[in-house]
């Protein structure tokens, strides 16, 4: 008589896949939020601080105001005498155009106020001066 041997099957190995997948959606999650905090920066300068800030939603112009009193639009540096063609480009004949301007909080002042002078000038019907919000 002849005995035949079960075969044994062998075990197999399962990983628990429940909590990986709970921390891959916890790192998705994590990097959406993280990235929408996110904000774009070419030049430093540290914007003068408000206790009444606003977010604007509206497309804007910026021009940039380092220190020096240096001006910059569209990441560019720009000498005030080119300044005044780029935004009569710019604007065109949209007199409702917003020209933001960010100036650092230690540029001297009649700098500032020598590039809103220049986007006035270029038809910029809202001027508006950028600050951080104070917490």
């Amino acid at each position: 008589m002849l005995v035949h041997r079960k075969k044994k099957s062998r075990y197999q190995i399962e990983a628990p896949l429940t909590s990986l997948i709970d921390i891959v959606f916890m790192l998705l999650i994590y990097f959406m939020l993280t990235t929408n905090f996110i904000t774009e920066e070419g030049i430093k300068i540290k914007l003068p601080q408000a206790k009444a800030a606003a977010p604007q939603t509206q497309q804007e112009i910026t021009v940039y105001v380092d220190k020096e009193g240096r001006a910059f639009l569209l990441n560019k540096q720009i000498p005030n005498n080119m300044l005044l063609k780029k935004l009569k480009a710019i604007i065109g004949g949209q007199k409702d155009r917003l020209v933001v301007i960010k100036a650092d909080r230690m540029v001297v002042l009649n700098k500032a106020v020598r590039v809103m002078d220049i986007a006035k000038a270029a038809g910029a019907a809202k001027l508006c001066l950028a600050t951080e919000k104070d917490f």
